[in-house]
């Protein structure tokens, strides 16, 4: 006996809820996270007034958190731990995901959050770009329309002096040749991260936690390398033994940025890169006009 339809009514429904869960836990999640970047990178610690300079460490503790949940998730649910794509697949997934959080800690000490956070509203731009070479899309004239006016105007005010110097290591105008150079990295690594990690979950059916373990453990031991062969390993271990504050930011921070990579990974997953870079969009306009208020009142 053939099994009932699923009445469209219901698929709708359960479509808009599970959309109001991801999007909700997006902007909850990022919006914390940014806000503890933000001091970590930018705050000094302690009476010296030391600066966080090690941004790779963050990547590092971020990523090895998140594998290990997602490895205790996996076991729990009684699901395999063997990799469903070819290894070198989650590897790209990792460095290009590295690329895009170092871009972003860095970017820190030369743009000022606001900044930064206007520059992301352009992120439309590349996903539709690795969108279409990646996964053979085709979009609209008035996709390409709203992608760009959105970037656009993020580039005016990029362009224009701010009117006070927010950064901690430079004066004159925050943003940089540098500053602006590692916004545009992040925009594109971030872009074809998203994009390939839409392409993996279609081409394989894998499971969210599958993709997130394997792609955090080639994350963990990138960036444990990059730490040691920079010579920062021992330095930043240090600064956070001497500074509790900046330990418990961390761990804080670590905490937060495996839960986001979940609701991200299952937006992705659910409804592709392109509506997950929209809901980015709409994230970073929305912390844009809060930082407004608070300047204001």
């Amino acid at each position: 006996m053939a099994e009932p339809l699923p009445n469209p009514d219901e698929v709708k429904d359960s479509k808009t809820w599970k959309g109001i869960f991801a999007v909700s836990g997006i902007m909850i999640t990022l919006v914390i996270y940014g806000v503890l970047q933000e001091k970590i990178m930018r705050v000094p610690y302690g009476v010296n007034k030391e600066y966080f300079k090690y941004s790779l460490f963050l990547v590092f503790c971020n990523r090895i958190t998140t594998s290990a949940v997602s490895a205790g998730s996996l076991v729990t649910s009684k699901k395999a731990l063997d990799p469903v794509a070819p290894v070198y697949k989650y590897c790209l997934i990792s460095v290009t995901n590295i690329l895009t959080t170092t871009c972003q800690y860095e970017a820190l000490k030369y743009v000022s959050f606001p900044v930064q956070t206007l520059a992301k509203c352009a992120k439309m731009i590349p996903v539709m770009i690795w969108g279409t070479f990646i996964m053979q899309k085709t979009y609209k004239g008035f996709d390409y329309l709203v992608a760009f006016l959105v970037t656009l105007g993020c580039s005016i005010f990029i362009l224009f002096p701010a009117g006070i110097d927010l950064s901690p290591y430079g004066k004159g105008r925050e943003n940089t040749v540098w500053g602006i150079s590692l916004m545009v990295g992040y925009l594109g690594f971030d872009g074809f991260t998203s994009t390939f990690q839409d392409k993996l979950f279609k081409g394989y059916n894998m499971e969210i936690h599958n993709q997130i373990f394997y792609t955090t453990l080639c994350s963990c031991v990138l960036s444990f390398s990059g730490l040691v062969l920079q010579g920062h390993l021992l330095p930043a271990v240090d600064f956070v033994y001497r500074h509790n504050d900046c330990f418990l930011d961390i761990v804080l921070l670590s905490t937060v940025a495996t839960t986001s990579q979940f609701f991200i990974s299952y937006t992705i997953r659910n409804f592709g890169a392109l509506a997950f870079a929209a809901i980015m969009t709409t994230r970073q306009v929305e912390s844009s006009f809060f930082f407004l208020l608070m300047l204001y009142f």
